[in-house]
């Protein structure tokens, strides 16, 4: 969100002006002030937390969350009240910011030539005496304490009450500054909080030099001017000291004032050393005619008396000295000169205010744009409809519930028994093909005796095969890993979609449900099929309805069969799949000839049941080693290379699997297979039938054991992970997780803000011109 620079400053301009007014009203009216006070710091309590909020371009200062700490009151002053007698105006953005986005608000910048009496300008100002160059001196004025102290906001060294203390760490930080950079563009920053001062930021800056000696380098002079340039641009306050025995004509800081300000309209000329030079002359000075200033001239001698006694605090004395100084003068006391560090005080409180005054004026201008501007981009892109974070959990949770309940509704038991059928039916595919469709003695099956031990042998281990191979546990993890991949698509959907932790949290929570269930679901439903493990009933209509679906089956892998071979026809080509095929068939010939020739050379063979099948194997081995290697050899001549021989090896097995599927559904199609007594004559039927009542008994159990409890469970934890397992931040969080909630949340913030902060600024404004009319 995007808040123009006056418009950040509306805060800290007004509350700055506000606590200006308060103060230098308290001495006229204690009624009058408590009343305002209370006013003003009641009305923008609420202000700084919207404020605060507020992600803008430019750099907010830690004291622009400071301008409403004083939320809570008690009847006795206490360390939080004499906290929110802080200034409102601690902090400016770097000077040298070349962007413009800093904070424009004014700050008093002290400039003059070395031994100009700049620093005892300052200590004159608060009392104590300071060394090093640069400093940021902000004095807070806190009536209602009689405690005084320093703090350095940049050490963290919190409240040091012996200023002995204070000016040896500036000796410090001003000695740490490398040789080679001169002097630091950083200033040190310094808070000093008493009733004796006022409030006022003053920036104190090196002395102009006119040459550098052999201890200081060669760039210092550059240096100093440069660093002055950068802090006494607009909009701050240029406080020009010059030596009252120095012509004006040759100081350094009028002249660096002149460049920034032609008009001198933001300088203020203060001469120091009064005592030095004849009265006259000093009065011809301070008249202002020989060099104008808008703001004038003030004369001080800020020279305390010799005979004082209390060092700590120097003020006291040195106003009743330069009292005393400047009533035994009575030129002094003439019209439109100004004299005396309590006239300056009150010049620089009254300079700064009025700037802080213009600036709150021209901000409510800023402030009412932007604030047209929200309202007119809430009303065009939302049509004013006012949504919270706890209001889109909600939708957010309806939305999940509602998702869940249309899975639900598609995924029940006819769905469960779809897919455990189709695993157990290619289950019987698979049998049947490694049992009995590679079998050769398959052509002779519809011939043989009802009673022959073969193919009686063959359906008990096909049947075995298919009961005992743990239809419990392959079922289960069948619907489960069905049930995860539906989860993993709502989890994608509008909107988790925009809320990866929430999905992943959900889909663990789905995870650890089934996890639960799963070992109580595989365990009933292994318990259930396991009378199926030693004998199987069949009815005539289980029989038929299993044969119907047997012949349906074999068609649809007679139409893959056929599809797949037809396709290696289209990839190689009929006329060289054909000739690969003859060339892979003759190979399988010469192989064959080959090994009963070398077994026919042995006269020690003896063949046995046992060696049969080695023998059987081995012959394999040797046709389709002596296909490669005559391929290899042949290859140039015939032009197959690997790649077309295994398409022909695979065409040959297509071609031979649809053979055997068309001479099996012929079979099925039978009269001999209409009656469950001649089931061994239907292996592929027989089979079915047993795999329907598997399944049957599989989903009855894995729909109340798991699908039941899945269901029920789910919607409850997401209310635990949504409803009452966030609190209000994560709220928030969670629901500017969505892009287009987040900018529908920070819009509608900013509106109220800003509405919020017009009214406060509304308020100060009236009451900055009643101040300013009674001043005046």
């Amino acid at each position: 969100m995007r808040i123009p620079v006056a418009g950040v400053t509306v805060g800290v301009g007004g509350l700055t002006y506000a606590n200006y007014k308060l103060n230098a009203m308290a001495s006229k009216s204690s009624d009058l002030l408590s009343s305002i006070s209370d006013g003003v710091k009641s009305a923008f309590g609420t202000v700084t937390d919207g404020l605060s909020k507020f992600d803008v371009e430019l750099q907010v200062p830690k004291f622009l969350a400071d301008i409403f700490s004083t939320n809570s009151r008690s009847s006795t002053p206490s360390s939080n009240q004499i906290e929110s007698d802080k200034p409102r105006f601690i902090k400016k953005d770097d000077p040298s910011d070349p962007s413009g986005n800093g904070l424009k608000l004014p700050s008093i910048v002290v400039i003059g030539s070395q031994s100009s009496g700049k620093s005892s300008v300052l200590e004159a100002i608060v009392g104590h005496e300071f060394l090093p160059k640069p400093i940021e001196l902000t004095l807070i004025h806190t009536p209602k304490s009689k405690e005084e102290y320093g703090e350095f906001p940049q050490l963290g060294l919190g409240k040091i009450h012996d200023f002995s203390h204070i000016q040896q760490t500036l000796r410090d930080l001003n000695l740490a500054v490398p040789e080679s950079e001169c002097v630091s563009n950083k200033p040190i920053e310094l808070r000093i909080y008493s009733s004796n001062v006022p409030d006022l930021t003053l920036i104190d800056l090196p002395g102009y030099i006119q040459i550098s000696n052999k201890n200081q380098p060669g760039t210092l002079k550059d240096k100093i001017v440069e660093l002055c340039e950068q802090y006494i641009k607009e909009p701050n306050i240029i406080l020009a000291v010059c030596a009252a025995d120095v012509d004006l004509a040759n100081s350094e800081a009028l002249k660096a004032g002149r460049k920034v300000d032609p008009l001198g309209l933001r300088t203020l000329g203060v001469i120091t050393k009064m005592d030095l030079v004849e009265p006259e002359i000093g009065a011809a000075i301070l008249r202002n005619t020989d060099y104008p200033l808008h703001l004038g001239y003030i004369g001080v001698v800020c020279k305390p008396p010799a005979s004082i006694k209390n060092k700590k605090n120097i003020t006291s004395a040195l106003i009743r000295h330069e009292d005393q100084f400047f009533r035994s003068n009575y030129v002094y006391s003439q019209r439109g000169i100004q004299v005396g560090i309590g006239t300056l005080r009150k010049k620089l409180m009254e300079v700064l205010e009025e700037g802080m005054a213009k600036s709150l004026f021209s901000i409510v201008g800023a402030v009412q744009k932007e604030l047209e501007e929200s309202r007119y981009q809430f009303k065009v892109q939302y049509n004013d409809r006012r949504i919270t974070a706890e209001s889109y959990v909600a939708e957010t949770i309806d939305s999940i519930k509602h998702n869940f309940k249309n899975f639900a509704h598609s995924f029940g038991k006819p769905q469960v028994r779809h897919e455990v059928r189709s695993m157990l039916e290619q289950k019987v595919m698979d049998l049947c093909a490694e049992l009995y469709w590679t079998d050769n003695k398959i052509v002779d099956l519809p011939k043989v005796s009802i009673d022959e031990l073969y193919w009686k042998y063959k359906l008990d281990m096909s049947s075995a095969a298919l009961t005992k191979s743990g239809i419990g546990r392959t079922s289960t993890q069948l619907v489960v890993g069905v049930l995860m991949a539906n989860m993993e698509k709502i989890a994608l959907m509008e909107p988790l979609n925009n809320h990866p932790e929430i999905s992943s949290k959900l889909l663990s929570l789905s995870n650890e449900i089934l996890r639960n269930k799963f070992h109580t679901t595989s365990d009933q439903v292994e318990n259930c099929v396991k009378p199926y493990k030693h004998e199987v009933e069949c009815s005539e209509q289980e029989w038929a309805e299993g044969l119907k679906r047997t012949i349906s089956l074999l068609e649809k892998e007679l139409e893959s069969c056929n599809k797949a071979l037809q396709n290696i026809k289209d990839t190689i080509g009929k006329k060289k799949l054909r000739a690969a095929i003859k060339y892979v068939i003759d190979a399988e010939r010469e192989a064959k000839r080959a090994q009963a020739h070398a077994r026919d050379s042995e006269s020690d063979i003896v063949v046995d049941n046992g060696n049969d099948a080695s023998t059987n194997t081995k012959s394999q081995s040797v046709i389709i080693n002596h296909i490669m290697e005559d391929n290899v050899s042949d290859r140039h001549r015939l032009h197959f290379n690997p790649k077309v021989i295994e398409k022909a090896l695979e065409a040959i097995f297509l071609r031979d699997r649809s053979m055997i599927l068309k001479y099996r559904l012929a079979a099925l199609k039978s009269r001999q297979c209409k009656s469950p007594e001649n089931k061994q004559y239907c292996p592929e039927a027989f089979l079915n039938m047993v795999a329907e009542k598997l399944t049957y008994t599989a989903v009855m159990f894995i729909q109340v054991e798991l699908l039941n409890e899945f269901f029920f469970q789910f919607p409850r934890e997401v209310d635990n992970l949504l409803v009452y397992g966030m609190n209000k931040n994560q709220i928030l969080s969670f629901a500017k997780e969505n892009p287009k909630i987040r900018k529908h949340l920070e819009l509608q913030e900013k509106k109220w803000k800003l509405e919020e902060v017009m009214e406060k600024l509304n308020y100060i404004s009236r009451d900055a011109n009643g101040w300013l009319g009674s001043a005046n």
